[in-house]
């Protein structure tokens, strides 16, 4: 088997960016630059979303295969 990254792991690496972001977004915040901090807060914004997007129909997918959540 290939070693890497699969299609499952998307979503937890995705969530992983979005707190590194957001981590980003607190520290610059904390030292003042307002620029970065503004722009690595709207990052980990976007990443959210998408991890919740990715989230959402991964369980619309599981149900409608039959296999509801564990």
């Amino acid at each position: 088997m290939a070693q890497g990254i699969s299609f499952n792991d998307t979503p937890s690496i995705m969530l992983r960016w979005a707190i590194i972001f957001f981590i980003v977004a607190i520290v610059a915040a904390a030292f003042g630059f307002t620029g970065i901090a503004g722009s690595a807060a709207g990052i980990a914004r976007i990443f959210f979303f998408i991890f919740l997007v990715l989230l959402i129909v991964s369980a619309l997918i599981h149900v409608l295969r039959g296999n509801p959540p564990d």
